[in-house]
């Protein structure tokens, strides 16, 4: 199977020229829009992206993937790092792994930590799916997740349900880098796990929040009758 050329006006020149006028959107964006809007702002808009212990193992991990190669794998072919996009939901990326089974793409994700892989990954794997379908013409019904942590690996199929999800998630992407300032910090358990705690100040910004609407309560200005 053979992709669009970028130098004919196809793949990644054709989704800019198609998209002209409109912000593309990375297709991991998914992910960390359903993990936090805050955390998708900060990362897609202001270009913020710390380092934790997750995301160093995370890197680590990826070191493979992240190589482009094509290679026989347990009788598949297997795409590593291949350059994925999609014209109608103007997404671009790469994939971590596409198999082939025949014609028919299966998309593996590859996930470092103990909380991934979860509904958020789901999301950016079945945004790779639909790239891949615009792609390809072929149908991808499913894909995976792949914990790297523990070595297992999680199935996911396409429904309608989670394809219409990446859809509304596009548009509300889309609409948040556009607006202005930052969605409010959600400061619960996600935080601690978060490698942009120390650039979002969750809790700080929480506690002030907190404190002026206590002073407008408590030290109401008097009105003239």
């Amino acid at each position: 199977m053979t992709y669009p050329d970028p130098d004919e006006g196809t793949g990644f020149s054709a989704v800019k020229h198609a998209s002209e006028g409109e912000d593309l959107l990375m297709v991991s964006a998914l992910e960390h829009y359903s993990y936090c809007a805050r955390q998708c702002a900060l990362i897609h808009r202001e270009q913020t992206f710390d380092e934790n212990l997750y995301t160093l193992r995370g890197r680590a991990s990826h070191e493979r993937v992240d190589r482009e190669s094509t290679a026989v794998e347990d009788g598949l072919r297997a795409e590593r790092a291949l350059p994925i996009w999609s014209l109608r939901l103007g997404l671009v990326g790469k994939a971590d792994l596409v198999q082939f089974h025949g014609e028919t793409p299966y998309p593996v994700e590859y996930k470092y930590g103990p909380h991934s892989g979860g509904r958020h990954a789901d999301l950016q794997l079945c945004g790779q799916a639909m790239c891949l379908e615009e792609m390809t013409g072929q149908a991808v019904p499913k894909g995976a997740v792949f914990i790297v942590s523990k070595r297992r690996r999680r199935e996911v199929a396409f429904t309608p349900q989670l394809r219409r999800r990446v859809e509304t998630a596009t548009e509300a992407i889309r609409r948040l880098l556009k607006a202005e300032g930052l969605p409010a910090p959600v400061a619960d358990a996600r935080c601690k796990r978060c490698s942009l705690r120390d650039s979002c100040l969750p809790e700080a910004i929480v506690a002030t929040g907190r404190a002026r609407l206590l002073y407008s309560q408590l030290f109401k200005p008097e009105v003239e009758p």
